[in-house]
């Protein structure tokens, strides 16, 4: 069995901590670099949750895509929610590795494997990193439909491929319009709205739109009409565990190291109920 420095060399690898935004925490957050690693759990969120299942699973190895600790601590004490995750991972000698926007930029990346869930040909990023060369590393994604959709069918076709959540998704354009390009984007994206715009695609994937900015893209792009499709966060993050556990896996069988790699799919969008809104045939508000 490899040692977990030898596993986090691999991960570091394939996502250099180096290439994380400034603000973000990567890395080992958790864990005896000399200990034995042969169960390795993949997840979106490190909560109590997904650490719970990494005990009973028998997990040496959680890595998830979100930071515990994005921003600075004073106490890890049990008391508080991350400080019991620190606890229970510790007690139960399972380290925690984070890959989080070092992941999303990677060559395959997060919006890769968001790309490959809804089954679009990836063409190149949509905010290409200068560092890279080749042109293949960067934010996000901007791809080509196998063929035209009309917009209800492509969302039709997102909220069926991507995991179930309670918000589903949320689109904004003409449902018969035609969609032959998409930009995708794991995670958080209206702060790519001027990068999409400049792309000339059809459409736009994303999570966590808000009213205002989608509001005011929509209004930039009335000539030119451009969807917005927003899922939830988890969903459009979730496909990249499987895409990380799989290049684990490929490690594995290269260093002969028999790794047991699994992916968790516990849903842990905060989000578990939807109420659909009344139709009615009045127009405007309610008073």
């Amino acid at each position: 069995m490899p040692r977990l420095s030898e596993v986090i060399a691999a991960l570091e690898n394939l996502w250099p901590a180096e290439r994380a935004e400034s603000w973000d925490a990567v890395g080992t957050v958790v864990g005896d670099p000399g200990q034995e690693v042969a169960r390795v759990l993949f997840a979106v969120d490190p909560v109590q949750e997904i650490v719970d299942e990494a005990v009973k699973l028998g997990a040496d190895l959680l890595v998830t895509h979100h930071p515990l600790y994005l921003r600075g601590t004073t106490t890890v004490a049990a008391s508080t929610f991350k400080g019991r995750v620190v606890h229970t991972l510790i007690k139960n000698d399972i380290a925690l590795h984070v890959a989080h926007t070092n992941a999303d930029t990677a060559d395959p990346g997060v919006s890769d494997a968001l790309a490959g869930a809804l089954d679009l040909r990836v063409m190149r990023p949509l905010v290409p990193d200068p560092a890279d060369p080749e042109g293949r590393r960067g934010l996000g994604r901007v791809c080509e439909l196998d063929h035209p959709l009309p917009l209800r069918e492509f969302a039709a076709r997102a909220a069926e491929r991507l995991p179930a959540t309670a918000q589903g998704i949320r689109v904004a354009g003409d449902p018969e319009q035609v969609v032959r390009t998409v930009a995708v984007s794991g995670g958080s994206g209206d702060s790519l709205f001027d990068h999409v715009r400049a792309a000339g695609v059809d459409a736009f994937l994303t999570a966590d739109l808000r009213h205002h900015p989608a509001s005011e893209f929509l209004a930039g792009t009335a000539h030119s009409p451009l969807a917005l499709l927003d899922a939830a966060h988890w969903a459009t993050e979730w496909p990249w565990c499987e895409l990380a556990a799989a290049q684990l896996d490929e490690i594995s069988d290269r260093h002969g190291w028999d790794l047991r790699v699994h992916v968790s799919k516990t849903v842990t969008d905060p989000w578990t109920a939807h109420a659909a809104s009344t139709t009615t045939n009045t127009p405007g508000a309610p008073n």
